[in-house]
């Protein structure tokens, strides 16, 4: 097997860090491996498998000789580089929101539309956070019964915001337990000790943007009917790190909360915490700094025929971003598409 050069593009990010780590602990099998950034992070030094690496900055020349690229450094800077590193014979799998939705790019989730990768013209778009969890859990249960209608909450942490969100978090609850003035900039409501109902921008149907990429995304990437009926309510909460969901599913045929149960105990990248008599079931700090999408409170859903309804939880920086890209670029190694 060939072994690829490798560009973690937005090194020194919060996402960027965890790809890192993830690339040692998945033991990708590298040729070189370079860490680039902004100008602004540039000449950062760290260690990596025991060899100290300077970050450089990232300029079109960077990506010569690079096979694949794992980008988490924005959008805009996706779309700069982008041109760059498809001609000079690189992969990108990018971490952003800008061409998650374009027709010729594969939107993909490592274990659950694999096969798709095999269309990508030089870019494959990371799905957002909160739909990736969600992914691993629909597939199965799709293949299974077939998902006629779905409608999913998200309760999602500050980490999905970034560094400075998390610290947002911090400081406004100091400030609110010590009684003092806050003046929040991340967000637009306090977020200590609150919910805000607003994840992104208000599109003009009334749903924000992180709402409808659950919508947009799921369908892309489980090839559902566009006019399959999906909703989705996103909360920003007082949570560090870890998104929650709220999932109710219709599905075509019939399928019992058992039969649920069973098929997720032997899916890839699931595990199943559902024992509420002894109070047993998922939260965002089993999760944090772990793998698994963990599912609990599987139970038959009294407003649907054929209705499910299910809590999910994950950690948003790991399936959500960084393990999920890693992920990808083991999947592209392994089936030699660089």
């Amino acid at each position: 097997m060939r072994k690829p050069n490798i560009a973690i593009l937005g090194a020194t990010g919060v996402v960027g860090r965890e790809i890192t780590k993830i690339v040692d602990e998945l033991n990708i099998d590298f040729n070189e491996i370079k860490f680039l950034s902004s100008a602004k992070s540039a000449g950062t030094k760290f260690e990596f498998q025991g060899k100290e690496y300077t970050v450089e900055e990232a300029k079109p020349e960077s990506f010569d000789n690079v096979n694949i690229v794992l980008a988490s450094a924005g959008g805009s800077t996706s779309q700069k580089f982008a041109p760059e590193i498809v001609k000079r014979g690189g992969v990108l799998i990018d971490n952003s929101s800008a061409f998650r939705m374009e027709p010729d790019v594969p939107l993909v989730i490592a274990y659950v539309n694999d096969e798709d990768l095999r269309k990508h013209k030089g870019i494959i778009a990371n799905p957002n956070c909160s739909t990736s969890q969600l992914m691993l859990v629909l597939k199965p249960l799709h293949e299974k019964a077939k998902i006629k209608r779905l409608i999913v909450s998200t309760y999602q942490a500050v980490s999905g915001a970034g560094l400075a969100a998390i610290n947002e978090l911090t400081e406004n609850t100091k400030a609110t337990l010590e009684g003092k003035d806050f003046e929040n900039k991340c967000f637009k409501k306090p977020i200590s000790f609150n919910v805000i109902p607003q994840i992104d921008i208000f599109c003009e149907n009334g749903y924000t943007k992180e709402e409808m990429k659950v919508v947009n995304e799921t369908k892309k990437i489980l090839h559902l009917p566009e006019d399959l009926p999906i909703s989705c309510t996103a909360a920003r909460v007082p949570v560090y790190n870890g998104h929650s969901e709220a999932v109710d599913i219709e599905f075509e045929e019939e399928i019992t909360p058992d039969e649920v149960r069973e098929i997720l105990k032997n899916s890839f990248g699931i595990k199943v915490i559902d024992n509420p008599d002894n109070f047993e079931y998922p939260t965002t700090r089993d999760a944090s700094g772990v793998d698994p999408v963990f599912a609990g409170r599987i139970r038959k859903n009294l407003a649907f025929k054929n209705g499910i309804s299910l809590w999910c939880v994950a950690d948003n920086l790991r399936i959500g971003a960084a393990l999920n890209t890693v992920r990808l670029c083991k999947k592209v190694i392994e089936m030699g598409l660089f």
